[in-house]
């Protein structure tokens, strides 16, 4: 009986290959890859590249000559897939570790996010370089309007993009008015962010004279940037909410505008906040157009509508286009990598708080 066993998973696991077998590829192609690069220059990305081809090669290969050439086209195609996510996971993770190294030193750094650059100048740089003393100054101004003036863009864009596509996928039907909007939207996702800054100061120009710059001006300039991007997320995932849930609540009576709030709007409410998520994140990084409409400070403004405003991206960019001491731009480096640091964090934060309300508003499942 045990002889019958054996000869019938033989005959099943025939051209067939092992199950270890990509890491027998993995492993020759690593020696072999190092062999090759130690020839030419060692380098570890290098190394990666080479090792990723020769492992493409022999994987395909042995499954051709074991398993036929259906089998290797799927390897092939496996392998490519593969590849391409690593290709496109590369730049994310050099970002990432690039930052960390970089931006640690100055995140701990006391002080760094409770003080501001009020009265730090390049004398206290040299002393840090020169005699060991400590950093001073931090980004508490630029962190606090950068809170500022994207919560202030936050609460004019989604009310305006959320309106707008609830109009066009309930009330719309391809009406002239539906097809402009749709048509503007367009438009207005491509438009760079500093025609936004300057439509922007233009603006208040019009109405409240030259040289206005505020964080709220901002705030308008970066609602530009984001009322798009709320409006065409909103919009689909509006669409993709099944009509039989709006017509089982038009035939209990129940009006449209409750259906809205009621059936379409608690069931699309993960993909409207990933939406708004991005958008948040497409403008909090934005320093052109707060540049021109906000300016640079280094001291505190609580009052987003009077004065000028730093926010993070302005300071990472004074700081490292005009160091604090030319001479020494260390300490202004240490800054700047410690914001962008910051920056990551607040992008990150805002990911997990898409979620929790995705998952606390999220239509209700079973019994």
């Amino acid at each position: 009986m045990s002889a019958t066993v054996v000869r019938k998973r033989s005959a099943l696991t025939k051209g067939q290959l092992p199950k270890f077998a990509p890491y027998i590829v993995l492993a020759v192609a690593l020696i072999v890859g190092a062999a090759i690069l130690a020839l030419i220059g060692f380098n570890a990305f290098g190394w990666g590249i080479v090792s990723a081809i020769l492992f493409a090669v022999g994987l395909v290969s042995w499954s051709g000559a074991v398993e036929g050439a259906r089998k290797a086209k799927d390897k092939l195609a496996t392998c490519l897939v593969v590849g391409a996510f690593l290709i496109a996971l590369l730049p994310l993770i050099s970002v990432i570790v690039t930052v960390l190294v970089n931006g640690i030193p100055g995140l701990i750094t006391p002080g760094f996010l409770g003080t501001s650059m009020n009265g730090v100048t390049g004398a206290y740089d040299n002393k840090a370089v020169e005699e060991g003393a400590p950093v001073l100054g931090g980004i508490y101004h630029a962190l606090l309007g950068t809170i500022q003036i994207t919560l202030l863009a936050t609460v004019i864009s989604v009310p305006v993009g959320l309106l707008t596509s609830i109009y066009l996928v309930e009330y719309g039907n391809d009406r002239p008015l539906a097809r402009a909007i749709t048509f503007f939207v367009d438009v207005m996702t491509g438009i760079p962010s500093i025609v936004a800054g300057l439509f922007a100061a233009a603006f208040f120009f019009a109405i409240v004279g030259p040289g206005t710059k505020t964080g709220a001006v901002a705030a308008v300039a970066l609602s530009v940037l984001m009322i798009p991007v709320v409006v065409r997320s909103s919009e689909e995932m509006l669409k993709i909410v099944p009509n039989e849930l709006r017509e089982a609540s038009y035939a209990l009576g129940v009006r449209k505008w409750r259906t809205i709030t009621k059936v379409v709007i608690p069931t699309a409410i993960s993909g409207i906040a990933s939406g708004v998520t991005l958008a948040i994140a497409r403008v909090i990084g934005e320093t052109a157009p707060i540049l021109v409409t906000a300016g640079f400070a280094t001291t505190i403004n609580n009052n987003v509508f009077g004065g000028w405003m730093a926010s993070l991206p302005t300071f990472i960019y004074t700081q490292i286009l005009n160091p604090t001491s030319p001479s020494n731009p260390g300490p202004s480096d240490q800054r700047a990598w410690g914001a962008a640091l910051v920056l990551i964090i607040l992008v990150m934060l805002l990911n997990l708080g898409a979620r929790l309300i995705a998952r606390l508003f999220a239509p209700k499942t079973g019994r």
